[in-house]
């Protein structure tokens, strides 16, 4: 196999793992479908505790069902272009959509933070 034909080949294969961890897609060849499910499981945790992090209104207005909630969201769907940011965003239009987020509900900016910010 040529150098080029074997960088092709692990790019696909790199692309197949890609895809069961984030997008729901069938486990690749030799990878145990179980623990590629674990894997995306902790990813989607991940994700969840940064979307909490950028909005904790989310979070605290669904309270006990925010993981729920969130983990629904983003099973099968990879974090979208824009990072957590627009994953948060995305994840706010959902709950609108569905009712349950008012549409009044004011999407915060990104916070930075300061030395010289005050504590409230």
């Amino acid at each position: 196999m040529s150098e080029d034909a074997a960088r092709e080949a692990l790019a696909g294969a790199q692309a197949a793992l890609l895809a069961a961890l984030v997008a729901g897609e069938e486990a690749p060849p030799g990878f145990d479908r179980e623990r590629l499910l674990i894997q995306e499981s902790g990813l989607i945790s991940k994700r969840r505790r940064t979307v909490a992090r950028l909005r904790p209104d989310l979070a605290a207005l669904l309270g006990d069902g925010f993981a729920a909630e969130f983990d629904a969201y983003a099973r099968g769907r990879p974090k979208p272009p824009g990072g957590s940011h627009a994953d948060a965003r995305d994840f706010a239009d959902r709950l609108r959509a569905a009712g349950r987020l008012p549409k009044e509900s004011v999407t915060p900016g990104p916070r930075r933070w300061s030395p010289f910010a005050r504590r409230r």
